[in-house]
């Protein structure tokens, strides 16, 4: 997946669950700002911020080669 793709999913997942970004930020301890870039695919976010938030809402991160 891309970042695009990634962000997309997070996007969908939270507003199935019915959380506002403030609520999964806050939940995950990331700023709301920083979660906004992770939706939209804008600048870099960090691996540690991805991970966060992917387990709030339930995903599970696997890398593979």
């Amino acid at each position: 997946m891309n970042k695009e793709e990634i962000g997309k999913a997070f996007a969908v997942r939270r507003e199935t669950l019915d959380i506002t970004q403030a609520r999964l930020a806050k939940l995950s301890g990331v700023s709301v700002h920083t979660l906004s870039n992770l939706e939209t695919a804008h600048g870099n976010v960090t691996l540690d911020v991805l991970l966060k938030v992917a387990k709030t809402l339930g995903y599970k991160v696997t890398v593979g080669v």
